[in-house]
């Protein structure tokens, strides 16, 4: 079995490695599928060597920066980490991220795992391992036809959830969906979230998850929104409400990036009296949701019981990369690359580019490979219209279903220029543009379209 274990971790890295020199593409799901077949045994085998805690993460948007940021966190206090950096977040994928850490000889050395898991994949995954934490992000709707409502999301949730009773589930109490699974499973659960409102969305059309409660079905009444379905909420009918916050943010900051304070219980060793700790964080990336991200890494981090001496540095240094608010520069031209995939994230893209006051041009790609889903209707709950008032210079629209994306835009009396080469629509706005770019993109059009962007910053 030993035998086939190293030939499994040799033949996965070789994969790999072809994949990325020759194909130029990630060969992380080949690597893993590779080594499934070799040793279908593997993913236990190696998840044991773990030395402390395997940290999974969950939820419609954030998996990606919340699962890399975490893990970045953990590193800056001097653990060594497993992490599926790439966002591949299915079983193939997650297999590769702990057998491409490993060594040749079969060996793991890690003190940590931070994997990111695809919420339907998790049923195919925790047979594997049980996590000792958990954190979910949120629940919005997302590919209907491949996921279906998000009803079948929680339930398979709630299966793996149960299936690994003594996993922390550090939720955000602001999503009701995602709080009321966490009461509803029975696992020890911890919340994060904002206690203060920060956006006036009077005038948003946004489309709201969740707006009846999960316990009795009645309607939720909401103080107020944050965006999407998150906020403060409380059922009309029965005991049914927001959690109390453990990792709460106040005094937020959207200007010039994002600056915030954390408020957080501590206990006072001398008379067990609750106290509280305040620490304030920021960082130069944009948009309200990625305060989300940061307390879930930050309020991970702490429950886990580890450091967080270097947390403000580790925010400094971290640069958001595969697509997640990524910036380049080419030919003077400040280009910042980010996926919006499902309603309540292109809507987040939105207002991210809102907080850029000065002039700019924004590509959009839309795809609809099997990966992005083939039904793109969801295009129409976006709300585009808040573009008009984003100070744009000019919108090009891309990619296999652009002029299903340049019709969504005439109906919000947006004129929007058509080029299907995503290539030639990024050189054209660099040659053209007002020097600053912002290019929104949706799972697949991501991967090439930054591959594009790298080899052209490359080239400068």
């Amino acid at each position: 079995m030993k035998i086939r274990k190293i030939i499994a971790i040799c033949a996965a890295k070789c994969a790999e490695k072809a994949s990325v020199t020759i194909f130029h593409r990630q060969g992380v799901t080949w690597a893993g599928k590779i080594a499934l077949k070799i040793y279908p045994d593997i993913l236990s085998e190696l998840s044991k060597q773990i030395k402390e805690n395997i940290f999974v993460v969950c939820g419609t948007n954030g998996k990606t920066t919340t699962n890399n940021m975490l893990c970045a966190a953990l590193e800056a206090e001097g653990k060594k980490v497993v992490c599926n950096h790439t966002g591949s977040n299915m079983l193939n994928g997650v297999v590769a991220a702990f057998v491409l850490a490993a060594g040749w000889n079969g060996k793991l050395h890690a003190d940590c795992a931070c994997i990111e898991i695809d919420e339907a994949s998790t049923k195919r995954v925790f047979p594997f391992f049980k996590p000792d934490y958990m954190v979910l992000t949120n629940l919005f709707r997302d590919q209907l036809d491949r996921y279906g409502e998000i009803d079948i999301t929680m339930n398979i949730l709630k299966d793996v959830m149960k299936s690994a009773p003594e996993m922390k589930v550090i939720v955000n109490g602001d999503d009701a969906l995602s709080a009321f699974l966490a009461m509803d499973t029975g696992n020890p659960y911890i919340t994060y979230g904002i206690s203060e409102k920060v956006v006036d969305d009077k005038d948003s059309h946004e489309i709201r998850e969740g707006r009846f409660c999960k316990k009795c079905g009645a309607l939720l009444d909401y103080s107020y929104y944050h965006y999407s379905q998150l906020g403060i909420y409380a059922c009309t009918k029965c005991d049914f409400k927001r959690p109390e916050i453990q990792f709460d943010a106040s005094e937020v900051n959207l200007r010039d990036g994002l600056s915030f304070v954390v408020k957080e219980p501590a206990i006072l060793e001398s008379d067990d009296q609750l106290s509280e700790i305040r620490n304030r964080f920021s960082t130069s990336y944009k948009g309200l949701y990625n305060i989300y991200n940061i307390l879930a890494a930050y309020a991970a981090v702490k429950s886990a019981g580890y450091q967080t001496d270097h947390f403000q540095k580790m925010l400094e240094e971290y640069n958001p990369e595969n697509g997640r608010m990524e910036e380049f520069e080419i030919k003077g031209t400040k280009i910042v690359l980010n996926l919006a995939k499902n309603p309540a994230g292109f809507n987040q893209n939105i207002s991210a580019v809102m907080q850029d006051e000065l002039l700019k041009d924004v590509i959009i790609v839309i795809n609809d490979n099997l990966q992005d889903g083939t039904d793109i209707s969801w295009l129409w709950d976006v709300d585009f219209d808040r573009l008009k008032n984003a100070n744009v210079n000019e919108v090009v629209v891309s990619g296999i279903r652009c002029q299903d994306m340049r019709l969504r835009l005439k109906y919000t009396d947006m004129y929007a220029m058509l080029e299907s080469d995503v290539e030639k629509a990024i050189c054209e706005r660099i040659e053209n543009g007002c020097g600053n770019l912002y290019v929104l993109v949706n799972y697949t059009a991501l991967f090439s379209t930054r591959v594009v962007l790298k080899r052209l910053e490359g080239a400068k």
